[in-house]
């Protein structure tokens, strides 16, 4: 039973998000935090949060289920209110200047998607083919 966490309105731009989240997609939630944790980039932090609290409400949901098995199964990325502010320009004119925020919404479950199938059957299929090389 997969589990979500939403971040509303943070006062970045989606653009700039959506690099982080197409980091974690599809990855297991401890190597995922893991990525977050050291990546320079400012969005980190709140997707980092975000995480973490997608872990507690999978555990509130399935009591005594095991976090190891965990994969981020879907995150993405949707633009909020942008605050729009006008800039003094030359000869009396006005620049816009356009403040972004965002939604974003991660999802959390036991089962892998399909990128990450797609990763552990390329791994058994250089086992077995490394298996019938060495025999």
């Amino acid at each position: 039973m997969e589990a979500v966490a939403k971040l509303r309105n943070y006062p970045t731009s989606p653009r700039k998000m959506r690099l982080i989240a197409d980091l974690i997609r599809g990855m297991k939630v401890e190597k995922a935090l893991a990525v977050l944790e050291f990546n320079p980039k400012h969005s980190s932090e709140p997707v980092r949060k975000l995480l973490l609290s997608a872990i507690a409400n999978w555990k509130q949901k399935n009591e005594g289920g095991d976090e190891a098995g965990l994969y981020v199964t879907t995150i993405f990325v949707d633009g909020a209110r942008t605050l729009k502010r006008m800039r003094p320009a030359p000869q009396g004119r006005g620049y816009k200047i356009r403040k972004r925020s965002n939604h974003v919404t991660l999802m959390v479950d036991n089962t892998p998607t399909a990128k990450e199938l797609k990763k552990i059957a390329a791994k058994e299929s250089k086992k077995s083919n490394s298996k019938t090389l060495a025999s």
